[in-house]
């Protein structure tokens, strides 16, 4: 146990010395992300940039198989490899450099510095061993305590989210759905991490236990200080939690914004077919509007803009040149081609 304590006393010292001054929580520039076979390459995720201050919840949003996962796996170092390598960028969480972190650096990292809630809690829950035991195991990783006192902080947590702290020593298959996905939350925040990705949390949950779920959230947050990235297909859930909104497209941030640039004053046409496809009911339509098409395969990438062949928008510019970054303002920017035209400009929307 001494030398056990001696060597993470080392790592968080070598830690510290690595660790840059600065007002992001988490700080993204240029990322490529690909899966690498001996029968093709798919580009998940293809140069994406943004920086997230601390204290602020960023929604990353698009359709499935856009690179939001990918790119969130990414600030863990976690993209399984074979056959996932990042192939360029940096990436930075609360000023350390996650790319040049050794192993048990890494170990100190996640959990402590950055931790993630999984999409499905069944699968990323361990059916063998007791729920007090996975949060504990947790916390014994960065905290120097007996096993029992990290049980009884494993049940204090248990608290937190609603959850009986009797019930510590039962398995996941005993809990339901919602159960499983609060044992998912209270591990993930068991160290009060300063950044939490959630990865669409509430995607298989019924509407009430989502609200629920979403309320948790948000207090936890709130009281740890914690800054968090919402992965979700949900423009709801957005709206409801988020300070920020990343639009991703074929594995590219087409549009990035805060919550009432993006809603309210959309720039990008993809942007503009995911609030086209949704019931309004202040405009009663008797069919809605979906995009066209599907999104294009991502181990064969048109030249171009990715989304020149669903967009109404689109010319022949659109499908020879890569998309234009147009800055609105300081925080609202959109990647289109018809950009470089200063008199474009798609239909705003305007929802008050």
């Amino acid at each position: 146990m001494f030398k056990k304590k001696q060597s993470r006393e080392r790592v968080i010292k070598a830690l510290e010395t690595k660790r840059a001054a600065t007002p992001y929580a988490v700080s993204v520039e240029d990322l490529a992300v690909h899966y690498i076979t001996s029968r093709e390459t798919v580009e998940a995720v293809n140069g994406i940039s943004f920086r997230l201050p601390k204290k602020r919840t960023l929604g990353i949003v698009g359709e499935t198989g856009a690179g939001k996962t990918t790119a969130m796996l990414s600030l863990m170092n976690m993209v399984p490899d074979p056959p996932g390598k990042i192939i360029r960028g940096s990436i930075q969480v609360g000023g350390l450099d996650i790319r040049s972190l050794s192993p048990a650096e890494l170990q100190c990292v996640r959990g402590k510095e950055i931790a993630m809630i999984f999409q499905d809690p069944m699968t990323s829950l361990n059916p063998v061993v007791t729920v007090g035991e996975q949060i504990a195991e947790s916390i014994l990783l960065h905290q120097d305590i007996s096993r029992q006192e990290a049980l009884d902080q494993a049940k204090g947590m248990l608290a937190k989210v609603g959850i009986d702290p009797d019930r510590a020593g039962e398995y996941p298959h005993q809990f339901s759905g919602g159960m499983r996905q609060r044992v998912g939350i209270a591990i993930a925040l068991a160290c009060r991490p300063a950044v939490l990705i959630a990865d669409e949390p509430t995607s298989a949950l019924d509407v009430t236990i989502q609200a629920q779920i979403l309320h948790l959230m948000r207090e936890l947050k709130e009281e740890n200080d914690s800054s968090m990235i919402l992965i979700t297909h949900d423009l709801g859930v957005v709206a409801e939690l988020c300070d920020d909104v990343a639009v991703m497209y074929a594995g590219h941030i087409v549009e990035y914004g805060t919550l009432e640039e993006v809603f309210n004053h959309t720039r990008h046409p993809y942007t503009e077919g995911l609030f086209n496809s949704l019931p309004n009911i202040h405009n009663r339509v008797d069919r809605l509007r979906p995009i066209p098409g599907l999104m294009p395969d991502p181990s064969k990438l048109p030249a171009g803009c990715a989304f020149a062949s669903r967009c109404p928008y689109a010319t022949d510019a659109c499908r020879e040149q890569a998309p234009y970054v147009k800055h609105f303002s300081d925080t609202h920017l959109a990647a289109c081609t018809a950009y470089r035209d200063e008199a474009f400009m798609i239909g705003r929307r305007d929802i008050g």
